[in-house]
């Protein structure tokens, strides 16, 4: 590895390291338990890490597994896992409730780097996150790896449309987030990429530097980010790109929803509480959309487009 990726892997390994509520670390050993001899690491990221509330909320971890054979009982589950990941299920523990989703080894290594349309997983932990639980040593290092891809990923796809030169390393920060958001149907209010950064800038500065000169893209001068410059060509292959995601996420992102009406019980009120919560309406689900999940969601859809409940 070049010096700036052996400085983000030192970031993401001390990142990762930070301590936790006690709470989460016994509900991630609790969420390993069920997997026994197949689980390698649980991380715990998003909205109730950046805030630290837990009670009333829903937490959310990654489950990383050895294989999806040896992770479930049932052959459909694992090949849902392989061919449209990850699988999300729901998890509860000593009164705090969580999802959690399920990638292997591979996969996680994978949809951290560039070679996928998918943002889902590179677009997360480009963000902080939490290793709460490892197998062993290994298991702990290969997911320190596969993070210390993502935030390369991230700026790497977006730096090229802000054409090159001097740039605020937060105003990179926040257009690449707002790219990985528009790529998916997300629940959530206008926004919402630039309060991420906002929620620690201090952190996503100090990560700027060593994951720009990972993915060759310049380096700092003072508090800019010097960018390379991108050629007329570069700039409009990323175009092409990010184009190609959108149209990809959305439709991975209803694939997924599809996919959670078998995984996920009271998957519908889940959904409901989370558009209400990020998007500020007041969704009330009928008793025939918790039993039909998947047609109540496909029911809701154009009035959430309308209202721009969902983008």
């Amino acid at each position: 590895m070049d010096s700036g990726s052996d400085t983000l892997r030192s970031l993401v390994a001390a990142e990762l390291a930070e301590p936790v509520d006690p709470r989460v670390t016994q509900m991630a050993a609790a969420l390993a338990a069920l997997y026994p001899g197949t689980a390698r690491a649980v991380l715990f990221y998003g909205s109730c890490l950046r805030t630290a509330e837990l009670d009333g909320q829903m937490l959310d971890f990654y489950l990383i597994v050895s294989s999806y054979e040896a992770a479930y009982g049932k052959r459909w589950l694992a090949r849902a896992n392989r061919a449209v990941p990850p699988n999300v299920f729901p998890f509860e523990h000593q009164g705090l409730a969580a999802k959690y989703a399920v990638l292997s080894e591979a996969d996680f290594i994978r949809l951290n780097g560039p070679r996928t349309l998918s943002v889902s997983v590179w677009a997360r932990f480009a963000q902080p996150s939490r290793l709460v639980w490892a197998a062993d040593e290994a298991a702990g290092i290969s997911a320190a790896d596969a993070i210390a891809l993502a935030a390369p990923t991230l700026l790497g796809e977006a730096a090229p449309l802000l054409g090159g030169g001097m740039v605020d390393p937060l105003v990179l920060w926040r257009q690449a987030f707002a790219l990985t958001y528009s790529a998916e149907l997300r629940a959530e209010r206008q926004g919402r990429a630039v309060s991420v950064v906002e929620a620690d800038p201090e952190r996503y500065r100090h990560f700027t530097g060593p994951a720009a000169e990972a993915a060759g893209l310049g380096s700092l001068v003072g508090d800019a980010l010097h960018l390379n410059p991108a050629s007329e060509r570069e700039r409009r292959r990323a175009a092409q790109r990010w184009a190609r995601r959108r149209r990809a996420g959305k439709a991975l992102s209803v694939l997924r929803l599809a996919k959670a009406s078998f995984t996920f019980a009271g998957g519908a009120d889940y959904l409901a509480w989370k558009i209400n919560r990020h998007a500020g309406t007041d969704i009330v689900l009928k008793p025939w959309q918790r039993r039909w999940p998947l047609l109540g969601a496909v029911t809701l859809l154009p009035r959430l487009l309308k209202r721009g409940a969902i983008r």
